[in-house]
């Protein structure tokens, strides 16, 4: 796929989403779908109980028709490398709407247990990852990128390593959604990276599926930007860990989600860090609230400045991960 054709895909996705979320969000106030919010969280939060959640559902939608319609060639030929890669993001995003369904008939802001979470969400990356190795479509050969190696690992120990990387990603993704069109922004800029980088591989119909949902997070976030009209709800977070980081492992480079997820490793350490600050100094925080865009918000940045700056880094390190990949074919 030629970095032209990523352009139709992109702009179906988008077009489609646009449409789609003048009804969802109707619907969800229909429903009274309204996020609880965090009594913990930032104290002007407050104003933004009530607006509509599962928004995500709309570039969801939006993204897999496109990759049927755009696809469907390539999957008469035997090729279902997009197809798997957004079931497996859709199977996190179904935990994520079984969570956001609870939180909303129990007009609270917990929905499914950590427990039950971690446990659906190890199961759908062990069947995501047997699948791929079935189909071939998974190496045990770990790509350095930047030193542009390789080495086999053991296929159990590989297996291992992969699904606590699939399940860690997919929470870091969804502990990054905390501001206003922040989730949407960030994974934006991955989107288009891998969508890149799929097409200079020549990973077809792999790069579908990555323009596809970028165009659709375009769209989603003209709702989504600050003040919110809708919400992605763990929804649309955890289907967009699951697809950063089924891409990582369908185009067999799990490393380079260090460099481009560098703003969703920043937020779940500065909660780690937090935690364990609390617990060994007995009460003293190290940051004036985690995540660290709570920090920052406290610190007196705006929600538009956060999305900004954030989505910006994730750009120079996607440039970055960009020059670390070129020759590797």
């Amino acid at each position: 796929m030629e970095y032209t054709s990523l352009l139709p895909a992109a702009g179906i996705s988008f077009a489609l989403t646009l449409v789609i979320g003048r009804f969802v969000i109707a619907e969800l106030r229909k429903l009274k779908a309204g996020q609880e919010i965090r009594k913990d969280g930032p104290s002007w939060h407050a104003g933004k109980a009530g607006t509509p959640t599962m928004g995500g559902v709309m570039f969801i939608i939006g993204t897999g028709v496109t990759i049927f319609l755009l696809g469907w060639e390539q999957m008469l030929e035997g090729q279902f490398a997009h197809l798997y890669v957004y079931l497996f993001a859709l199977s996190f995003g179904l935990i994520g709407f079984v969570d956001d369904y609870r939180k909303v008939r129990q007009h609270q802001n917990e929905g499914l247990t950590a427990r039950q979470k971690f446990l659906l969400q190890l199961a759908a990356a062990v069947v995501f990852l047997s699948l791929m190795r079935y189909e071939t479509l998974l190496t045990n050969r770990l790509y350095v990128p930047f030193l542009n190696v390789s080495f086999e690992i053991n296929w159990i120990v590989y297996l291992m390593f992969a699904a606590f990387v699939i399940v860690g990603c997919v929470n870091a993704v969804n502990l990054t959604d905390g501001i206003d069109g922040q989730a949407t922004g960030v994974t934006f800029v991955v989107m288009t990276f891998f969508s890149c980088a799929a097409a200079l591989w020549k990973l077809t119909p792999l790069a579908l599926f990555p323009a596809a949902l970028a165009g659709g997070l375009a769209a989603f976030f003209l709702y989504n930007h600050h003040p919110a009209r809708v919400f992605m709800g763990d929804t649309g977070s955890l289907f967009l860990g699951g697809a950063v980081a089924a891409l990582a492992f369908a185009m067999d480079m799990p490393l380079i989600l260090i460099p481009v997820g560098v703003v969703y490793i920043a937020e779940t350490l500065s909660d780690i860090i937090q935690v364990g600050y609390f617990k060994l100094t007995h009460g003293k925080r190290f940051f004036k609230m985690a995540p660290l865009h709570h920090h920052l918000e406290l610190s007196g940045w705006s929600e538009a400045k956060l999305v900004t700056v954030f989505s910006a880094v994730t750009l120079a390190f996607c440039v970055l991960a960009w020059l670390g990949i070129q020759g590797r074919y």
